[in-house]
């Protein structure tokens, strides 16, 4: 998988986190991060917060598309629940995240995290704002 295309820099957190955002479309996103050794804790396993940010990351692009890279909404994060259910093996996360309701401005989303073994290592809901 490619990296989606954005018609915008990086941030400095996307750069020291490593995530891709690989598959965007209306209420979806998929990003997948290697596990780098900045990331792990210090048992020698992905840290919870880095399992966060990619959900949170991947629930907020999931709302944040417009069909348009030029101008996708801007989307600040109201609440982020997360569970956390198993360690993350291998060498890379795998997250998705659907838009699950809300309307223009609100939105809900859901999102999964999962190692490149098929193991789910957390799961979260959050709820979103969008800019506009």
């Amino acid at each position: 998988m490619h990296p989606v295309e954005l018609n915008e820099p990086l941030s400095g957190f996307q750069k020291h986190m490593g995530y891709e955002l690989v598959e965007w479309s209306d209420g979806f996103a998929k990003l997948i991060m290697p596990i780098g050794p900045h990331l792990l804790n210090r048992e020698g396993i992905a840290h919870g917060g880095a399992l966060a940010t990619v959900l949170d990351t991947a629930m907020g692009f999931a709302g944040s598309y417009t069909g348009d890279p030029d101008k996708p909404h801007i989307v600040m994060t109201l609440n982020l629940s997360v569970n956390y259910m198993a360690k993350a093996n291998g060498n890379r996360l795998i997250t998705t995240a659907n838009v699950t309701g809300g309307g223009y401005k609100t939105f809900f989303a859901e999102a999964r995290v999962s190692d490149e073994l098929g193991t789910v290592a957390a799961t979260a809901t959050g709820v979103f704002k969008r800019k506009i």
